[in-house]
């Protein structure tokens, strides 16, 4: 299963004739593929798949996003702890 986390777009250039960004997902910088994304700008969310801008995501959408997987991940950690004992 592929999941897909928010990162925020910290930079924005040109390599090999292609629009990349450098992304950051909670302290972790990525380079990515935007060319499909004409209308990114620095500060905005997106979602990458494969180093590849997927869509651009609101702030709410992308905190939203981050907030359930933290939940989650709380989640499976209580359900881990169950099985232990």
């Amino acid at each position: 299963m592929c999941l897909g986390v928010p990162g925020k777009i910290i930079s924005i250039y040109e390599a090999n004739g292609l629009t990349m960004a450098k992304i950051d997902f909670g302290g972790v910088s990525r380079e990515a593929c935007i060319q499909t994304l004409p209308e990114a700008k620095i500060g905005d969310y997106t979602i990458v798949h494969a180093g590849f801008g997927l869509n651009i995501l609101s702030e709410e959408e992308a905190m939203d996003t981050l907030n359930a997987l933290e939940e989650l991940s709380l989640v499976e950690q209580e359900l881990g702890n169950d099985e232990e004992g």
